[in-house]
């Protein structure tokens, strides 16, 4: 009885295994002034599973690292890839020529990769 027991839990056992998730790629950025802000658009793709792994939001940050903004995406785009979606109000120093853009995913976390996205003023 014991026996079978573990040969089933075995047999079980790669079914409970969570799948690897993997980082988002971002595959363009914009970048547009209006007034004192600027709108970034950002296109990203990302293998989506659904409501376990999904590209759930990106950041544009200053060089030194300090974030400029969020952007914050509220559910799976699994039928949509590559999507592309954008952030108004974001403040950009004047003394900036370029920002960096990172994504995140809901089984990951942030992704190592840095989208450099020049501005021309």
């Amino acid at each position: 009885m014991i026996r079978t027991l573990a040969i089933a839990a075995l047999a079980a056992g790669p079914a409970l295994t969570p799948a690897f998730a993997h980082d988002a790629t971002i595959d363009g950025a914009t970048a547009r002034a209006s007034g004192d802000a600027w709108t970034i658009s950002v296109t990203i793709t990302h293998a989506e599973t659904g409501w376990d792994d999904y590209a759930d939001g990106w950041q544009v940050l200053a060089p030194d690292g300090t974030e400029l903004g969020m952007r914050i995406l509220a559910h799976p785009h699994e039928n949509e890839q590559p999507f592309t979606r954008s952030l108004s109000g974001v403040d950009i120093p004047d003394d900036l020529d370029h920002v960096l853009i990172r994504a995140r995913t809901l089984g990951d976390g942030w992704g190592d990769a840095l989208y450099r996205l020049d501005l021309s003023k």
